[in-house]
């Protein structure tokens, strides 16, 4: 899920997102109108009120700029935001250099250096505006979420208030789900975390945008289980003469730069990229599912929103816990609590 997965060109910018406090969110067509799932101890809907009230504007407005030139970026950094989740926690531990570190790994070759650079320029853009008070792990999700909606996804509110993490964990990397795994595999390693199989269903809908490089599908070609749609595996074997073509193919045949339910359009049609999308529609567990967000639109979007706003409190490192770094790359040499203020739920830590 979400591996080998890059960007492609331009789309339009649908809806434009920005914060209001208190659980009041801006509306737009695609709007989900379920109340957000719960959340864990430490995080809030409205962490930053007090101490950067513009963070999410600033995210926003500067992402729309981004997207304008290269949206493929959008579903690059979607794919971040699940696979530093995924590993051990939302805690940034993705964007840390190292040698070696979690990017260099085979389950994130394709991670767009473009991508990580945009999450760091929003870090400096906030860190300008508010001081050191938001941490990267924050801006991961910040950016996955406006990266959904200003492809024409949901809009939906994401609790804040991560710290960043100290280091990272390469051995973690072997636990996320590749791009042949089969249902069950999907099933039995998201459960360990506590997500069912609409939340698997639901998160796989990443899958709607992007792109992905021969070597992470060239498996399903002339493959018969799951079965292949013809055309499809024709115009992939024009595209991936061998396993190390550098070539990528879209992951949606419909609407490849829209963020929308046509993904589960395509795994009825046997129009799924990677073996583990395509045994969706093949599994009776999840086949059911699939039909229901390929049906409905609306449907899909609030089980996926709930279900990332889950991911994203994976593990989440919280108040004292952590830091804040001032480059998103590598840790902070120290960690000096020069002033702490807790107030309205916002930590105003400056570690150092």
């Amino acid at each position: 899920m979400m591996a080998g997965v890059s960007g492609s060109s331009t789309t339009p910018l649908l809806c434009s997102l920005f914060f209001i406090s208190s659980l009041l969110f801006a509306s737009c067509t695609h709007a989900s109108s379920q109340a957000p799932p719960p959340i864990v101890d430490g995080l809030s809907w409205d962490f930053y009120r007090t101490s950067c009230p513009m963070l999410e504007g600033i995210v926003s407005k500067h992402l729309q700029k981004v997207f304008k030139k290269d949206n493929g970026q959008a579903p690059a950094l979607l794919r971040i935001f699940f696979h530093d989740c995924f590993v051990q926690g939302c805690d940034g531990s993705i964007l840390l250099d190292g040698s070696p570190n979690e990017k260099d790994q085979p389950a994130n070759i394709g991670i767009r250096p473009e991508a990580l650079q945009t999450i760091e320029n929003l870090r400096s853009l906030v860190h300008k505006q508010c001081g050191r008070v938001v941490s990267c792990a924050d801006l991961v999700v910040l950016a996955a979420r406006d990266a959904v909606s200003l492809s024409g996804g949901p809009i939906f509110p994401v609790p804040l208030g991560r710290k960043d993490g100290l280091t990272f964990s390469i051995d973690g990397t072997g636990n996320l789900p590749g791009p042949s795994s089969r249902t069950g595999q999907l099933l039995d390693r998201f459960a360990g975390r506590n997500f069912d199989a609409t939340d698997v269903v639901a998160l796989s809908g990443a899958h709607t945008f992007g792109r992905a490089h021969c070597a992470t599908f060239f498996s399903r070609i002339n493959q018969t289980d799951p079965p292949i749609d013809p055309t499809l595996n024709n115009n992939l074997i024009k595209t991936c003469p061998s396993s190390q073509s550098p070539n990528t193919a879209v992951l949606d045949v419909r609407t490849p730069n829209v963020f929308d339910n046509k993904y589960y359009v395509n795994l009825a049609n046997r129009q799924g990229l990677f073996t583990s999308d395509q045994d969706l529609f093949g599994d009776a567990r999840t086949k059911g599912i699939v039909n229901s967000f390929a049906e409905n639109q609306k449907l899909f979007f609030e089980k996926f929103s709930n279900a990332v706003v889950k991911l994203s409190q994976l593990d989440v490192l919280t108040g004292k816990q952590g830091q804040i770094r001032a480059k998103c790359s590598v840790p902070n040499k120290k960690k000096v609590v020069t002033s702490v203020v807790e107030e309205e739920g916002v930590d105003l830590s400056a570690q150092m």
